[in-house]
């Protein structure tokens, strides 16, 4: 076979530029969420009085006392504060680490169920960690606001699918099969996180500081009663995730 020698050819530069990954990849839902939090703090904080904010927690916080009294004696806050407390908050503390594991479990859960189920799961969720905190605290009069109740729903529901399984831990979370309620406590990972994520709640119950406490009272009911809606009832809100495409020996061993 004869030699040729070939001259270089300059380097031409591609014609189109690669995409640039967006500095925080979180999907719709989950921004809108933090938007509405951000948005609503930053009013209370920034434009109202302290009389305006109590008023403010008064006609939108959870108060267990209105469900000990007499509709005909009051107006109609006990139909939309079981929503609208988890859109307060009463520190900057409490909003930024509520909006961290937001951030953390939303996704994953917005990004497997859409924008419509996790608007209904959001409303639910929120009503399922009033309701157990009212059961516990009947008839007392402090308001109860804040996001944890759904965030704490999220990460029920993210027991069901989103930790890596132990054979297949690189496949994107909300692609992971659901796991029943049985398959759950046999995966290491999400049992090691109920038991650590109870244990703290625990301790809040007792009396005990945790990280991300700035001093007031956590309703670590609320907590539970979220945690409970969405590890035993995401099944209700869950659809069925894309396959993903199978690849052959061949083309593993071309890659490698």
């Amino acid at each position: 076979m004869d030699e040729h020698s070939v001259e270089p050819q300059p380097a031409t530069e591609p014609t189109t530029k690669p995409q640039r990954e967006p500095a925080f990849n979180l999907p719709g839902p989950v921004l809108a969420s933090l938007a509405v939090l951000i948005a609503i703090y930053a009013v209370q904080t920034l434009l109202l009085s302290d009389n305006a904010i109590d008023w403010l927690f008064f006609n939108f916080g959870f108060i267990p006392l209105r469900y000990a009294t007499s509709l005909a004696e009051q107006g109609l806050q006990p139909f939309w504060t079981p929503l609208t407390y988890s859109l307060l908050h009463g520190s900057i503390e409490h909003i930024l680490f509520n909006s961290l594991w937001l951030m953390a479990f939303g996704t994953p859960v917005a990004r497997r169920i859409g924008a419509g189920r996790y608007l209904v799961f959001w409303i639910l969720s929120s009503a399922a960690a009033a309701a157990l905190h009212a059961a516990l605290n009947w008839g007392s009069p402090a308001p109860l606001v804040g996001a944890s109740g759904v965030i704490s729903g999220l990460m029920g529901a993210a027991c069901r699918f989103a930790f890596p399984p132990e054979r297949r831990p690189n496949r994107a979370a909300h692609l992971n099969p659901r796991l029943s309620v049985i398959e759950t406590f046999r995966s290491r990972t999400v049992l090691m996180f109920i038991i650590f994520w109870f244990a703290g709640n625990i301790l809040i119950a007792s009396g005990v500081p945790v990280f991300g406490g700035d001093g007031q009272a956590i309703a670590w009911d609320a907590h539970i009663g979220g945690f409970l809606f969405g590890f035993l009832l995401f099944p209700l809100f869950d659809r069925k995730p894309p396959a993903q495409p199978v690849i052959s020996e061949q083309t593993e061993t071309l890659q490698s």
